[in-house]
This record gives structure tokens, sequence and C-alpha cells, in this order.
């Protein structure tokens, strides 16, 4: 995982942009952040599963889903189920040593209303 400091790739609103190996950032403050950091290389490990462009036509499409769902973007974005696990687990900075392959799917059947 490689942490780049650059506001101008990072979206409004969002304080990183994880696109493997590289995680953008908007403020070089997270890079001390382990929370925010250990959620990004949980992103990492799912791109890696999903051979990264996969991961992406996969979390774009699912957003559009959600979006359909929920009429809300914030809600969207909070329903989609790599963010779902990378927010449940991100305070456990041990998550990743323990985590099964594809863990992101168990996160697609409960969804939150």
């Amino acid at each position: 995982m490689i942490l780049i400091v650059f506001k101008y790739l990072t979206p409004r609103g969002f304080r990183g942009l994880t696109f493997y190996p590289f995680v953008f950032l908007a403020d070089k403050d997270d890079k001390l952040n382990t929370i925010f950091i250990n959620h990004e290389k949980i992103h990492i490990r799912q791109q890696l599963e999903l051979l990264v462009l996969p991961f992406y036509v996969m979390y774009f499409t699912e957003y559009l889903f959600r979006l359909i769902q929920y009429k809300d973007n914030k809600k969207a974005y909070f329903n989609i189920s790599f963010e779902r696990e990378a927010y449940a687990n991100e305070k456990d900075l041990n998550y990743l040593k323990s985590r099964s392959f594809w863990r992101f799917c168990v996160y697609l059947k409960a969804f939150k209303k």
C-alpha cells in the first residue's frame, strides 16, 4: 500500500480513495489514523481478490442499485457491500489476519433500511 496525499484526486466529501496499490488522501494527518488506514487496507484486500478492475465494476454497479433502492446518495454509498465490510471492521486492527476470502459477500445479504 502506497499512501499519497493529493486532495485533488479525492472526491469532494471523502477522506480517501483507494486504487490498488495506492491510497490517495485528502489530508496528510490521515496517514497517522490507524482506523482510517485499516479501512483502506480492507479495500486493498477486496480489490486484490477481484483483480482490481472487476472490483470497480461491481462497486459502481452496486452503488447504482443502492441509489435506485434508497434514492439517497449517502445511504447508497454506506450500503455498498464493500463499504459495509470496511466500516464494520475498520476498528479491528487484526481483522485482515482472520478475514476469509470474498468476505464482502456476507454484506450483500443483509440490507440496511
